[in-house]
């Protein structure tokens, strides 16, 4: 496997090739002969319009095979940007390019420098080399979006005189016994005739569903109304929640087994977000046996602990399924909880650990803790990566440690230490579960300390990866 810098290049196996990148962005593809510049509507890969001629996205992943692109196509450049549109990317989680083989083999990978402004990236370009095919990494960033990377490729972007109407695309974290604790011291696109229609310049990625998704049996008004009961915001239905779900019944059904990975050991929450949804609050109910919705939502009701997830606040949206198992008949539900992530929500949470966390200090009679930016850009990193890399763990892969990333951010801190925790769905849940740890207990009490870091993703095998990160 090859650790890329920016201008560096590996050579590509024969046959199609997967690059991912995992966390709240956005693939786009575009596809240039020699000239670097496209040729129509066909050359143009996202999320509206998911294949070409050799390339095909799918959620966080874009699968190109240069055997099939159409006539006359020499590079294929990949591009990312901010599922929220207009997000800098220096506020989102670090990206990371992984390139896989025809069997899955990693083959590249590719972390550009942070971001800042920019809110699209130039991340890297397949290109003919001979009889084969290379990569080469780029990491150039655009601040203007993705009007500005058309106009690099020949597109004149349409400035529209009004926003388009959004258009539609496209669980529980383990609270008690499913959650895990460590501590450690120490674009929208569309090329017609040189033109980018359906969308404002720097406004190219439409954000919700113009048409919701078929709400099974009525489930929505039952759940709003038990909501409202309790003086919770109602949820609407969402198209990629709803196709998650779909694919997860299906799957239990198919095995006739309740479960929250799929036969292939991926989980519901990487199902989730493989699909383009990105979140900051998830929860879920894996259900079998009742025959409508109604009794569906009663037995989700029937439990303290299932009740909370339907009448929670953090939830903005839902998607629900239900499929039939063929033998015995028994009907498995799925309904998927959430909150999409956003740039501020995640300040909001991170500010949330903060203040938790200061709260247990000041009851022991210690100074609070301070934010610290850099500190805060490592612990996020240390999050992604965890799911990136799908590991759990203070020391990464490649032999990283708390102190590594830190000095990494440019933090100069001279004592570290670091608290990661998996599967809590919220910033009371997760210190709650610290302070409740004797070595998480330690660092978050330790006098030394003067300065937080906090860090959040969603996705992964366990659905919530936290990082504190701490200096004095």
């Amino acid at each position: 496997m090859n650790e890329l810098v920016a201008g560096g290049n590996v050579p590509l196996p024969d046959g199609a090739v997967t690059l991912r990148v995992p966390g709240p962005f956005d693939l786009s593809v575009i596809v240039t002969g020699d000239g670097g510049k496209v040729a129509g509507d066909g050359d143009f890969v996202f999320y509206n319009q998911p294949a070409a001629p050799g390339a095909r996205l799918r959620g966080d992943s874009v699968t190109v095979d240069g055997r099939h692109l159409r006539a006359g196509a020499s590079r294929v450049t990949v591009a990312v940007s901010p599922a929220e549109p207009g997000t800098p990317l220096g506020r989102l989680p670090g990206i990371t390019l992984q390139v896989h083989g025809p069997g899955g083999q990693l083959v590249a990978r590719f972390t550009p420098p942070r971001p800042d402004r920019e809110t699209v990236l130039l991340l890297a370009e397949i290109y003919r080399r001979g009889p084969g095919w290379k990569l080469r990494a780029i990491g150039q960033g655009y601040a203007d979006g993705l009007a500005g990377v058309a106009r690099d490729f020949g597109v004149e972007v349409a400035q529209d005189e009004a926003p388009q109407p959004p258009v539609a695309f496209g669980a529980r974290p383990g609270a008690a016994s499913g959650a895990r604790t460590g501590a450690s011291s120490g674009a929208r696109a569309g090329a017609s005739s040189g033109s980018w229609p359906g969308a404002p310049a720097g406004s190219l990625r439409p954000g919700g569903s113009s048409s919701g998704p078929a709400d099974p049996d009525g489930f929505l008004p039952l759940v709003n109304a038990s909501r409202a009961s309790v003086g919770a915001p109602p949820v609407t239905l969402d198209a990629r929640l709803t196709a998650a779900a779909s694919a997860h019944a299906a799957g239990m059904a198919a095995r006739s087994v309740l479960s929250s990975e799929h036969a292939d050991g991926t989980s519901l929450y990487q199902r989730v977000v493989a699909g383009g949804y990105a979140y900051l609050a998830i929860g879920e109910h894996l259900v079998s046996g009742p025959r409508t919705a109604a009794d569906f939502v009663e037995y989700c009701l029937s439990g303290e602990q299932s009740r909370r997830t339907v009448h929670g606040r953090a939830y903005t949206q839902v998607g629900v399924a239900h499929t039939a198992d063929a033998r015995s008949g028994d009907l498995y539900w799925t309904a998927l909880w959430a909150a999409p992530f956003t740039a501020q929500g995640l300040a909001e949470w991170g500010n949330a650990v903060l203040r938790l966390t200061n709260a247990e200090r000041t009851a022991a009679g210690l100074r609070p803790l301070s934010p610290d930016p850099l500190l805060t850009v490592a612990a996020q990193n240390h999050s992604a990566d965890m799911i990136a890399r799908a590991f759990y763990a203070h020391t990464s892969p490649d032999g990283g440690e708390p102190w590594h990333r830190a000095s990494a951010a440019g933090s100069a801190h001279r004592s570290i230490g670091e608290n990661i925790a998996c599967g809590q769905r919220t910033p009371a849940e997760v210190v709650d579960g610290w302070m409740n740890s004797p070595g998480h207990r330690a660092n978050i009490l330790k006098p030394a300390f003067t300065h937080l870091g906090v860090g959040f993703a969603g996705g992964g095998s366990a659905g919530t990866y936290w990082t504190q990160l701490f200096g004095g």
